[in-house]
C-alpha cells in the first residue's frame, strides 16, 4: 500500500484542483442570462429534426483506417531516427510491422472500405 500512496495524493490533488476550480469559476461568473445569449450560437438557424442521426458506416471505417496509419506514423518517425544504431534487426521490425498494416491496408481496400459511396 505503501508504494501506491503519492499515486493516491497525486489523484486527490488532481480531483481536488478540478473541484475547486469548477467552484470558483461559478462563484465568480457573472450572472447575466437574456435572451441574445440563450439564442444558437454557430450558425443562427434553428435546428430541424432530430439530433440523433444515423451516420453511414463508411465515417467509422474512414476513421479506423486513419487510426491504423497514424499508428504507422507514430512508429515509423522515431525508428527512422534511431535506425543506424539499432542495427539490421530493428529495420526487420519495422519491415514486419509495415507488413502488417500493408495487410490492414490491403484488407481495407478489397472490403471497398476506401471508396467512398
Amino acid at each position: 500500500m505503501s508504494g501506491y500512496l503519492p499515486v493516491i495524493i497525486f489523484a486527490a490533488l488532481i480531483v481536488g484542483f478540478g473541484v475547486v476550480s469548477l467552484a470558483v469559476a461559478r462563484l465568480l461568473r457573472p450572472s447575466r442570462p437574456d435572451a441574445v445569449k440563450l439564442m444558437n450560437y454557430e450558425c443562427g438557424a434553428e435546428p430541424i429534426g432530430s439530433a440523433w442521426v444515423q451516420f453511414p458506416i463508411g465515417f467509422y471505417l474512414v476513421a479506423l483506417v486513419f487510426i491504423v496509419f497514424d499508428a504507422l506514423a507514430v512508429f515509423l518517425f522515431p525508428w527512422a531516427l534511431v535506425l543506424r544504431n539499432a542495427g539490421l534487426s530493428a529495420f526487420w521490425v519495422m519491415a514486419t510491422f509495415v507488413a502488417i498494416l500493408g495487410l490492414g491496408w490491403l484488407y481495407a481496400y478489397r472490403e471497398g472500405v476506401l471508396e467512398w459511396k
